[in-house]
Parts: structure tokens; C-alpha cells; sequence
């Protein structure tokens, strides 16, 4: 006999596998990259130049980020919005945890629109327009000189913030709900453990961000190896994107 299952379960299952793979597992690659500017400029771009020689890029870039990103963000938003969260009323630990999963998901939808359209194509008005794609060369100059605006610098701490938080209990939610962690006890420490990695990839995605202003990030600078001076930095300018 036929096992039927309607269309908002499968929708919801396919919006929690594209939150772990591939969108999980992008953002671990991500961090990795981007922790490689602690040990300064030249690191930084080596690593970004690697990726932009991964054979079909493109299509990885396609298939692989920006279609499953745009099903796991427009599915979110419809969740966060059919939501009814009850935080306010019954204030369990829980229900807060399930109100700020939905919160950081509306906030990461404009948040990754930003960095996508500033840092990917160089297309936010007044700020970035060179893009690191297709400047690996010039890929540390380009995120130094935005992070040295203030309110670009902490925008992205709180979206570096928000993906940790969002990622790590998405793993939770997942684990729970596909019946892989069963049990009260079991679900207590997974979900210990899954607050315990946002914590540490805000702490790896922070440093990474702090090292592009200041050399090794947050760690003393004796722990990190310098291969070739920094050039200046300076902001990339309209006559830039002509290269």
C-alpha cells in the first residue's frame, strides 16, 4: 500500500535537508576561507583564487547555493509568517529557542541578500563595487575596506551571529524531527550541544571577520604566520570595477 504524504510535509522535510546540505555545509567551508585572513593577505587569497579555480563553479554555484538558498529562504519566510510564536505566554526555554530560529531567519533573508549583492557583485550603492568574484587579487583589500566601516563591521557580526544560531539549532530541529535523536534525555544534550557550536562558529566567523582589520583577528599576533606585507588598504572606487 502506498505511503502518501502531502505536499506542505514534503516541502517542510526539503526545507530542513536544503538548511543542512547543502547550506550547512557551505557555511563550515565559508568560515574555513574565510579564517585563512589570519594569516594575513596573500593566505586569504591563495584560498579565494582555489575556489574560484574549482572546476564547474558555476554550476556549483547554482545547483548547489543559490537555488537551494532561495527554496530554504522564500519556504522560511512563508514558516516564520504562518508562526504563532508563544514565548510571551508560556516562557519555556524552547519556545524562545523556536522564536528566535524563525527571527533570524527573516533577518538572515535581508542580511544574505546584502552580502551577496555587496561582497559577490559589487552592487550596493555607495559602498563595495568591485566584487570578489572574478578578483581573487584583490579580495582582502576589497573586505578590509568595508569592515573598517563601522556599521558594515557590526551588521555582519550580527549576520555571522544569526547564521551560528540558526545552523546549529536547525541541526537540532533536524536530528529531532527526522527520528535520528530519540529520547528526553538525548534530545537535552544534543540540543547542549548544538547551542555549544553556534557559540563556537560565532567565535570563528567573528575572528575571521576581525582579521581583515586587524592581523590574526582576535588572537595575539604571535599565533599567526604573515607570508607578505598587506598592501593599503583602500576603498575600491567606481573607476576600480573597471579593471
Amino acid at each position: 500500500m502506498a505511503i502518501k504524504f502531502s505536499r506542505t510535509f514534503l516541502l517542510r522535510k526539503l526545507h530542513q535537508i536544503t538548511g543542512i546540505v547543502p547550506l550547512g555545509a557551505f557555511f563550515f567551508v565559508h568560515m574555513f576561507t574565510n579564517s585563512k585572513a589570519m594569516n594575513g593577505e596573500a593566505a586569504f587569497e591563495k584560498a579565494v583564487q582555489e575556489l574560484h579555480d574549482t572546476p564547474f563553479l558555476l554550476f556549483i554555484e547554482i545547483f548547489g547555493i543559490f537555488l537551494p538558498l532561495l527554496f530554504h529562504s522564500i519556504y522560511g519566510v512563508i514558516i516564520s509568517s504562518e508562526a504563532r510564536s508563544n514565548a510571551l505566554g508560556y516562557s519555556y526555554a524552547r519556545n524562545w529557542f523556536y522564536f528566535f530560529q524563525r527571527a533570524t531567519g527573516i533577518f538572515l533573508f535581508v542580511f544574505i541578500l546584502f552580502h551577496i549583492l555587496n561582497l559577490r557583485f559589487g552592487l550596493i550603492p555607495g559602498l563595495n563595487l568591485t566584487p570578489v568574484a572574478g578578483n581573487a587579487d584583490l579580495s582582502f583589500n576589497i573586505i578590509a575596506a568595508e569592515f573598517q566601516i563601522p556599521w558594515v563591521m557590526v551588521f555582519y557580526m550580527l549576520g555571522i551571529a544569526a547564521t551560528a544560531w540558526h545552523l546549529a539549532y536547525g541541526i537540532f530541529l533536524f536530528v529531532v524531527d527526522w527520528g535520528i535523536v530519540i529520547g528526553e534525555n538525548a534530545q537535552k544534550y544534543t540540543l547542549y550541544a548544538c547551542i555549544a557550536l553556534a557559540a563556537a562558529l560565532f567565535g570563528v566567523g567573528a575572528n575571521a571577520a576581525v582579521s581583515f582589520v586587524r592581523p590574526c583577528g582576535l588572537f595575539p599576533q604571535a599565533l599567526c604566520e604573515h607570508k607578505s606585507e598587506s598592501k593599503p588598504v583602500s576603498k575600491p572606487t567606481a573607476e576600480s570595477k573597471r579593471f
